[in-house]
């Protein structure tokens, strides 16, 4: 049987070159397929309000979103790590905040990490996370809940500023005793380097080849979505979209044409029965 991984076990996978393979997953079906097909760790994240939802970001996204999805996941996933991410301002207000959203969200989503965007800014908050013995994987590059600020969804780390940001924000996340850190959307170079400084994990999703591990959202991989858009990070590996927008409408034009349902889909009664509520038509 497959076991969860731990903390100790991911950090022995970056020493070991062993990559770490992770995914998003929003719901049981998701968790339980993502589960038997092996993955190390699934990531209930706040992309779910782009790809479940339908927002146009993350914002809009709440804690009891995340606790709700997290649940779904954790009761198909009873073997895997499981991380979710902390939404827009419901840390980095107070310690206290902090603290009192991510109780909520490890005992009530049943997960085992909280992931949250930021570096250097978010630090203490990472430290009295994990002074409570909440395990944190930190968050750097796109930070999706700062999509405003960042102007769009641009690669980071072209600038020589923006370079030497990154890697202080890594090295500060690793000291304030996060796990792992999600690097998205960030040079290959800046990626490489950041890994390479390291002693714990990185999961990098548009961030090149170097990292100790990757993350793809569910929906992106599969093509589970309408529209689709193309990313030049990801990889498909199947056109789910296509085949069941096909196979519903199939089932609509079965329906309008009377091809749906056939006797092999119906249930009889026996006669005795229609006699008892209609009276013998015989007599």
């Amino acid at each position: 049987m497959k076991k969860r991984l731990t903390i100790s076990a991911m950090a022995k996978m970056k020493q070991e070159g062993n990559p770490i393979s992770v995914i998003t997953a929003y719901d049981y079906p998701s968790a339980k397929l993502a589960e038997e097909a092996a993955i190390d760790v699934i990531l209930v994240g706040d992309s779910l309000g782009n790809v479940v939802l339908g927002y146009d970001t993350t914002i809009p996204v709440t804690i009891d979103d995340i606790v709700y999805h997290s649940r779904a996941v954790a009761r198909a996933a009873t073997n895997t790590f499981i991380v979710a991410d902390m939404p827009f301002m419901t840390y980095g207000i107070s310690k206290e905040h902090t603290l009192i959203n991510a109780a909520k969200i490890m005992q009530e989503g049943h997960v085992q990490a909280l992931k949250l965007e930021g570096g250097i800014e978010i630090t203490e908050h990472v430290k009295a996370l994990v002074g409570a013995g909440i395990p944190v994987m930190g968050h750097i590059g796109l930070t999706p809940q700062a999509v405003h600020q960042l102007s769009g969804y641009k690669v980071q780390g072209k600038l020589e500023g923006e370079a030497k940001k990154l890697l202080d924000d890594a090295i500060a996340l690793q000291e304030a005793g996060a796990f792992a850190i999600v690097i998205e959307l960030v040079t290959e170079q800046i990626a490489t380097i950041i890994s390479q400084k390291l002693h714990i994990p990185t999961i990098g999703i548009g961030a090149g080849r170097s990292c100790d591990g990757q993350v793809l959202v569910y929906h992106d991989i599969l093509q589970y979505s309408s529209p689709n858009y193309a990313k030049k990070f990801v990889k498909t590996y199947a056109n789910l979209g296509e085949i069941i927008r096909n196979a519903i409408g199939e089932y609509v034009t079965d329906v309008k044409s009377g091809q749906f349902p056939q006797e092999e889909h119906s249930f009889q009664s026996p006669n005795h029965n229609i006699d008892n509520l209609y009276g013998n038509q015989d007599k």
